[in-house]
């Protein structure tokens, strides 16, 4: 008797637990709805290219801005915004409480080209931005018959360079390209040319025309030359006007 009481009491228990999971799952859960976005976006002190409006704008245009949504998908949002050419990276999150907070940040230029392809920026990563930002950006200007390709490799890693050191960063102000990818640059003092050749060992070309300026210019002035050529290995060549 008392076993088919057991297996009875097994059996009413089972029974309530099953009955439980299938209430409790067919339940639907609470629908979160979005009350509130934030936007914050990093690296804008000095350089903003990127409003909070222009962000909103952007996702509407998308079809994708969660304010008033139900069950927000954050990352459709986030995909959103990465296909954006200024953003570097997104992040979407939402809070218990359902409001949407989006931290943006921004590229940053290193270098502007002008070329037969057109006018753009190329920032940090080596990737393209497009060139009107909506406020004047100073980098270096690059100019010439400038391949995409070759801006977004050599180029770009030679005007890092040049933003990683303030004696060049200063110095440097305009960067011209040939159609042989011969480099020509031009001094932000004086009213010579700089002949760089292709960019194979711009480093030690640049410091060996940094002994120039420091040992020669002063003895013999800055308007002597109106060429500086550092095209040939260990030696420096001078035109003089």
């Amino acid at each position: 008797m008392k076993r088919v009481i057991f297996i009875i009491i097994a059996i009413l228990s089972v029974a309530y637990i099953a009955g439980t999971f299938f209430y409790f799952g067919r339940k639907k859960q609470p629908v979160l709805k979005c009350g509130e976005v934030e936007i914050v976006i990093k690296d804008g002190k000095d350089n903003k290219f990127l409003s909070d409006d222009d962000v909103v704008a952007y996702l509407k245009k998308k079809g994708v801005y969660p304010l008033n949504k139900e069950d927000v998908n954050t990352q459709t949002v986030e995909d959103a915004l990465m296909k954006n050419e200024i953003v570097e990276s997104a992040e979407v999150v939402q809070t218990v409480s359902g409001k949407i907070k989006i931290i943006v940040t921004q590229k940053t230029p290193v270098l502007r080209i002008f070329s037969p392809d057109g006018s753009y920026y190329v920032d940090k990563s080596g990737h393209t931005m497009p060139a009107v930002l909506g406020q004047a950006i100073y980098v270096p200007i690059a100019s010439g018959n400038i391949e995409k390709s070759f801006a977004m490799t050599e180029l770009y890693k030679f005007a890092l360079f040049l933003q990683g050191d303030d004696f060049w960063n200063d110095q440097i102000e305009q960067i011209f390209v040939r159609s042989s990818k011969d480099v020509e640059i031009a001094p932000r003092v004086g009213s010579h040319r700089i002949l760089l050749g292709s960019l194979d060992d711009y480093e030690k070309k640049l410091k060996r025309l940094r002994l120039f300026y420091e040992q020669v210019i002063p003895k013999m002035g800055w308007e002597k030359y109106s060429v500086i050529n550092l095209k040939y290995r260990n030696q420096i060549v001078c035109t003089k006007k």
